[in-house]
């Protein structure tokens, strides 16, 4: 019988805030499992959350990735040095084992921010990289973790599900100190109908709680993921005029950020929290992944 395993949030303190990025901790009878790294940014902090529970960072032998954003998975490389075995999407593999061109990619976007943000990303193993399927049991240590694709916000998007409880990524949207619900739509992946099946195959699996990267648990996972449906409904139809008038991504991008600002003003989040949400979910990021949206759309391509 799977055991029902203790879970640590771990706070990376990403930038020097806290509760912007969470890690998750569990022991097993195979050494700790880590859901989620952070990026490589924050390993030293990370190293030394690990190190107050009274364990060494070279005791995790398991990090399952929800996806391959750094803010996710870019401190991967860092723990496979020291041995572990890294759990990801079949899409996101290769893009581990060989992170140039995912790195080349991010740093158009970022540019000189790069080194500050995401620090560096080396290449794991293929030996130590092990591809998941919808649905599979990994059964590690006594503890059984049923990988769930959730795409919709990335095309290499899994949660893992541990007993009643949902490690969910961004699958689950972002909600930072208890403010709204945010749904983070960076480029280039965004397909709205996509998610909301995704959050259904949440709903459908009747968590108890969701765990999340932006940042921590959620005990009322239903009323959550209906207000993350209602995020996304709004962000979407908010762009699409912008698109249809030919708007370019760098006009848009103002608007969009002031417009998600308003949305925390309104729900009653001060600066601080809004700047904290801001670390965690870029809100001009997702002018061009919404913008991409709405052009597949209009091609049929989605």
């Amino acid at each position: 019988m799977s055991q029902r395993p203790t879970i640590h949030t771990l706070d990376t303190h990403f930038l020097g805030e806290p509760h912007v990025i969470a890690t998750y901790l569990m022991e097993s009878k195979d050494g700790l499992i880590l859901i989620e790294t952070g990026p490589s940014t924050v390993y030293e902090r990370l190293c030394e959350e690990i190190g107050q529970l009274g364990f060494d960072p070279s005791d995790i032998r398991h990090v399952l990735l929800t996806h391959i954003h750094f803010d996710h998975a870019g401190g991967a490389w860092q723990f496979a040095q020291a041995g572990a075995k890294v759990y990801v999407h079949p899409v996101g593999l290769p893009h581990l084992q060989n992170p140039e061109r995912l790195w080349g990619s991010a740093k158009r976007i970022y540019g000189e921010a790069m080194e500050q943000l995401w620090g560096d990303m080396q290449p794991i193993p293929a030996s130590q990289l092990v591809a998941t399927t919808h649905e599979q049991v990994l059964s590690i240590g006594g503890i059984d973790i049923t990988v769930l694709e959730t795409v919709g916000h990335a095309v290499h998007h899994n949660a893992y599900q541990v007993d009643d409880r949902i490690f969910t990524g961004d699958v689950a949207g972002v909600r930072i100190d208890g403010g709204p619900v945010i749904a983070p739509c960076p480029p280039p992946d965004i397909d709205i109908e996509a998610w909301k099946k995704s959050i259904q195959i949440l709903r459908d699996a009747k968590p108890s709680a969701l765990y999340l990267a932006h940042f921590g648990i959620i005990d009322t996972p239903l009323p959550h993921l209906d207000e993350l449906e209602r995020a996304l409904d709004d962000a979407a139809a908010w762009m699409k005029p912008h698109y249809d008038a030919g708007a370019t991504v760098e006009e848009v991008q103002p608007k969009f950020v002031e417009f998600s600002r308003q949305r925390l003003r309104d729900a009653g989040a001060s600066e601080e929290e809004i700047d904290r949400n801001e670390k965690a979910n870029p809100s001009y990021m997702s002018v061009a992944g919404l913008m991409r949206y709405w052009k597949l759309k209009e091609q049929g391509r989605l």
